[in-house]
């Protein structure tokens, strides 16, 4: 959330030294790493946290009295302070998942456990009935649509979708429309993983708002990008990974406003988040840990702290400014390839460093393997993001995607090997 150095630039090329994986070549060729908007890499520190933590104090949390139990603990606990903080959260509202997909299907099936009755009173505030309506947009990456499919199939309630217009940006007046009385919950995405537009989260939590809907915010691509404060966004509940801001696998974020943490049931059961049991029944600790069922990822968090740590001291206003940079570089360099049509291609928007796109006559699985013999890694197919590329009449697209340690010169690599593909595949430009 806090930006130090928002007035330094970023120096990508002096960052690359922080990522050893960058020094090596694909064959011949430097490597030139777009894709991370699929999972970023990782710098020297926070594998060093995270290895560090395992070689001098690893040990369960909350769970022992001895010397590392009470270190581990510490830490883990350190690690949630401080990524709360990097959110605009406080730590009762960071909720520790295996990613952002765990934590979009901790929300759909917590609502489907207080339709079936579990929570109590305050629980029962969030349940839905056969009518009720959840909305999302045609935008979704299938972690925030699927979820949401399968809870509407088992409680009868009505799966809606905001349309998007041509040029990618949300279709505000249908979603004025679609968002009314008999809406529970607004789900979107913060920043496209396909499109790179930052959508209007203002204006889709006062239409939610307006009509007593929860809010749930996609934000995978935004938190590695963009300065967040999840408290001043308004939204109720927010997801996002670890590995996509630089930090470990196999952990991400729930972010919830307090009211709406304490009112979900709980969804995974076990140990570490009751504090009675008998043979009949159970009581449960508040949130956050409420939620933290089982062995916790404690590595994991101390890495993901780090990541958080590194970011910050970036300056994630310096950092957004760097996507922007290069989001429009490469955007506009597309533009002049012949051939080549931009998914999203919207003007006067914000957006990120991501940029996805179609080769006419070349699919995009071929485009990605020709860029992969120049040693450019970039992601193809439909990015978990099926519907939204049937919206633009495509099976797949190619998609670019950048972070702190991209460079103009990465760009124009990119650029450069696109200008042959279509020659090299005997397609007439």
């Amino acid at each position: 959330m806090s930006s130090p150095n928002a007035d330094t630039p970023l120096d990508p090329a002096a960052l690359r030294a922080d990522f050893p994986i960058l020094s090596q070549t694909i064959g011949d060729a430097p490597l030139v790493y777009l894709d991370s908007g699929a999972t970023s890499q990782k710098p020297r520190a926070v594998v060093d946290a995270e290895v560090d933590f395992l070689l001098r104090a690893n040990s369960a949390v909350h769970r022992g009295a001895h010397t590392l139990a009470a270190e581990a603990t510490e830490l883990y606990e350190d690690a949630r302070a401080t990524v709360a903080g990097f959110v605009g959260a406080d730590e009762e509202t960071l909720v520790w998942t295996a990613g952002a997909t765990a934590s979009l299907n901790l929300v759909a099936y917590a609502i489907g456990n207080a339709t079936a009755g579990r929570g109590g009173a305050a629980s029962a505030a969030l349940a839905l009935r056969a009518g009720d309506e959840i909305v999302v947009t045609e935008i979704e990456h299938h972690a925030n649509l699927i979820p949401w499919q399968e809870l509407a199939a088992r409680t009868g309630a009505v799966l809606r979708h905001i349309p998007v217009h041509d040029d990618g940006t949300l279709d505000l007046d249908a979603a004025a429309t679609l968002i009314g009385e008999r809406t529970r919950v607004v789900a979107f995405p913060h920043v496209s993983n396909v499109l790179g537009i930052v959508n209007p989260v203002a204006e889709l939590v006062a239409l939610a708002r307006a009509v007593g809907a929860v809010t749930v915010l996609d934000a995978c691509q935004s938190v590695p990008n963009l300065p967040v404060d999840f408290a001043a966004l308004g939204v109720d509940l927010a997801a996002f990974s670890g590995h996509k801001m630089l930090g470990p696998y196999g952990i991400g974020g729930l972010y919830g406003r307090r009211e709406i943490l304490d009112a979900l049931p709980v969804f995974l059961t076990g140990g570490s988040m009751v504090t009675t049991v008998t043979q009949d029944e159970a009581e449960f600790l508040p949130a956050p840990q409420k939620f933290e069922a089982g062995t916790q990822p404690v590595s994991q968090t101390i890495g993901l702290a780090a990541a958080a740590r590194y970011l910050d001291a970036l300056g994630m206003d310096a950092v957004r400014d760097h996507e922007r940079a290069i989001e429009r570089r490469t955007m506009a360099a597309l533009r002049e390839i012949p051939g080549v049509r931009l998914l999203g291609d919207a003007s006067g928007v914000d957006r990120v460093g991501i940029a996805a796109f179609d080769v006419a006559g070349v699919h995009a699985h071929d485009v990605g393997q020709f860029l992969d013999a120049r040693g450019i890694a970039v992601r193809v197919g439909h990015h978990c993001a099926k519907p939204l590329h049937a919206r633009f009449g495509l099976t797949a697209s190619v998609r670019a995607s950048a972070s702190v340690f991209t460079t103009e010169s990465d760009v124009d690599a990119l650029i450069d090997a696109l200008g042959d593909v279509r020659a090299y595949f005997g397609v007439d430009a």
